[in-house]
């Protein structure tokens, strides 16, 4: 399955090519190095984090390379110098990424991607690793919070409109990564598999001459288990000309506007008066994770959701970093590296990572080893999965089968946590990250 992207290599920032070309100068780019990506902190409140992207990332890791296009670019713009550029001709990825499994939570000082390369190859990928996790695991951290809001009723991604057109494709890639059941996004669906749905706007009755004219030819081209949008003009004159002409077939109805907590419980008293138990009400306009429980206690059966969801809800970040925390020193020995900057201190050396859990499966503390990996008593987890071995890229972590897994860890990751991960109210982390040296 291809990505969108012909080829992501310039992906980057200038940066990270004087970086390489001065590494080439000193001999020090071929040293083997360890660079981590983890996030300091979770957003503020924020109880836990979703791991989103890596999918997308491992995807366009395929197509990270120097073509005479990009080399043709670095010449004539001077970026670098004739022997970068002879270099980049030729560079392919050849080191191991270990990493959490897409859908995986993650917490402050979790080691959610591991690069093991040369300084050259990693230090090149740093802000193409960078800008996709953080983007896709803010919306799906954003999303998860909106489905244990949700409460088991399906919510529905239709943010694209709200976010530019490629982000667009990876929102609705990482909604379903966090729990969401589906999307309006038709690119999603091709290129990841993702169910789609969709079916009228307020357009689309402003057209007719009627409401009842659009629901006729709207039930007559899709039929009765369509869903109608009943609050263009009035709501109860809609919903009963729905009925009316649709009869006890009808799929489902949507209401976007006005107060949905009032609306949805007097529809759905509607529906039942006239015999229709089974028509179904979607609500979208504006939600969020708030709204979405504030709606708890009405009868509604899927929620659609879209500028909340695509701009990560109050976290458009997740504010993850890339830094180097080990590198071989002249005798070819691993010696660990770390930021002391303050307020970015880093932890130097090669991390491993298991979820502690006690005896009934509840995840307790989040256990980083330094070097070595943690002991695992008999009940825990051990999280780190490896995606590239000597730059060849294993089976299972790409394409349409990755966000099925990727869904499928997410929902058996927030099974194992303790119950206030669900909380919305602003908290602590829901179990703390504990480093083992």
């Amino acid at each position: 399955m291809s990505t969108p992207y012909s080829n992501t290599s310039l992906f980057t920032d200038h940066y990270e090519l004087t970086m390489l070309q001065a590494a080439l100068h000193s001999g020090a780019a071929h040293r083997r190095s360890v660079f981590e990506t983890f996030s300091r902190r979770l957003p503020e409140g924020r109880r836990y984090g979703i791991v989103g992207g890596t999918g997308r990332l491992l995807e366009g890791l395929q197509n990270f390379r120097f073509e005479q296009q990009e080399l043709d670019f670095l010449a004539s713009a001077g970026v670098v110098d004739d022997a970068t550029i002879s270099w980049l001709a030729d560079f392919k990825f050849s080191g191991d990424i270990y990493g959490y499994a897409e859908g995986e939570a993650y917490f402050a000082g979790s080691p959610i991607l591991t690069v093991e390369s040369s300084f050259a190859e990693a230090c090149l990928l740093e802000t193409y690793v960078l800008s996709v996790l953080n983007h896709d695991s803010a919306i799906a951290s954003a999303a998860s919070r909106m489905t244990g809001a949700a409460g088991g009723r399906p919510c529905l991604e239709m943010g694209s409109r709200r976010t530019q057109e490629s982000a667009a494709v990876a929102a609705s890639r990482a909604a379903v990564v966090g729990g969401f059941a589906g999307t309006s996004n038709l690119a999603a669906g091709l290129l990841y598999g993702v169910p789609t749905m969709g079916t009228a706007a307020h357009s689309f009755t402003l057209l007719h001459d009627s409401e009842r004219e659009a629901f006729t030819a709207q039930l007559e081209s899709l039929g009765g288990d369509t869903t109608l949008l009943v609050d263009t003009y009035d709501v109860e004159k809609a919903v009963r000309a729905g009925v009316e002409l649709a009869g006890t077939d009808l799929g489902a109805v949507r209401l976007d506007s006005g107060d949905l907590l009032t609306q949805a419980r007097d529809v759905r008293d509607l529906l039942d008066s006239l015999g229709n138990h089974r028509t179904k009400i979607t609500v979208t306009s504006d939600l969020d994770e708030f709204a979405i429980a504030a709606l708890a206690s009405a009868p509604v059966d899927s929620y659609g959701v879209g500028t909340s969801l695509v701009t990560g809800s109050g976290a458009p970040t997740a504010s993850m970093v890339y830094k180097l925390v080990s590198r071989e020193d002249d005798n070819g020995n691993f010696v660990p590296v770390a930021k002391t900057s303050k307020n970015k201190v880093s932890v130097g050396g090669r991390k491993y990572a298991l979820r502690r859990r006690n005896q009934h499966g509840v995840a307790t503390d989040e256990v980083v080893g330094i070097g070595r990996a943690p002991v695992d008593d008999g009940d825990d987890r051990p999280l780190l999965q490896q995606f590239v071995a000597g730059g060849e890229l294993l089976p299972g972590w790409t394409g349409p089968e990755a966000v099925v897994r990727a869904a499928r860890r997410h929902n058996e990751s927030m099974a194992e946590l303790p119950a206030e991960a669900l909380r919305l109210q602003r908290g602590e982390a829901v179990i703390p990250t504990e480093f083992e040296e």
